[in-house]
């Protein structure tokens, strides 16, 4: 599903990422963890052609991202993946329906069946009465799931999340941990999640710790929960 080669990043005199390797296998949840510094977040836009490495390749579903050009890129990122951030970056003027419409009204959908969708999607989530409200009025834990359920809208294969949960309390935190399964479970989709939340990187199929931009294999872990059959 997702395949990395000797990736590497500098900005400066500061290389960031020093020759990561990495596969990832379809409807695997992977965390990624590591100090502040380390190269997660980079790593998590590189994959998620958010940003290009100085070298490698980035490989998804049989697509070499690195060789595209940016019109193909766009289009790309906005089809196959999906992004949950730590600050869900809402739109404020834009009530939680129209926030997650956005995404497919890129990809050319047309509004009603937009529209349709993201009501699916905020019954899946709970939050069918909270369709017509704006993100001020929404509960934290209730953004991060208008959020998710953007980033749900074009049926990406891919789902990637910056550290998801850590503007949230810990009830919410916990929802959004099994959401995550949840999801995965009735989609299919691959989750990579950066993370320096313990509890969430214990539960996911397995964890991938970075230090000094590389990784450390001595201390990659699999979690409890094992692939679901079929998906890997």
């Amino acid at each position: 599903m997702i395949q990395l080669q000797n990736i590497t990043k500098s900005f400066g005199t500061l290389q960031v990422l020093k020759g990561i390797g990495l596969h990832i296998d379809k409807g695997e949840i992977v965390s990624i963890v590591g100090p502040s510094g380390a190269g997660k977040t980079t790593l998590l836009q590189i994959m998620g052609t958010l940003d290009t490495p100085d070298t490698g390749s980035v490989t998804i579903d049989g697509t070499d991202v690195t060789r595209l050009k940016d019109k193909d890129i766009a289009r790309f990122r906005n089809q196959q993946l999906g992004f949950v951030f730590q600050f869900h970056q809402l739109l404020p003027e834009f009530t939680a329906l129209e926030n997650i419409c956005i995404p497919a009204l890129i990809a050319g959908t047309n509004k009603k069946q937009a529209e349709g969708r993201a009501k699916e999607l905020l019954n899946f989530l709970g939050l069918t009465d909270r369709a017509s409200h704006k993100p001020a009025e929404l509960s934290g834990g209730e953004k991060q799931r208008v959020a998710v359920a953007r980033s749900l809208i074009n049926n990406p294969s891919i789902i990637l999340a910056d550290e998801p949960s850590g503007a949230l309390d810990s009830k919410n935190k916990e929802e959004l941990h099994q959401l995550f399964f949840d999801l995965r479970d009735k989609f299919g989709q691959t989750f990579v999640i950066v993370t320096h939340d313990e509890t969430l990187s214990q539960l996911t199929d397995r964890t991938i710790h970075i230090k000094d931009g590389l990784i450390d294999n001595g201390t990659t872990t699999t979690g409890q929960e094992e692939p679901a059959e079929g998906l890997a």
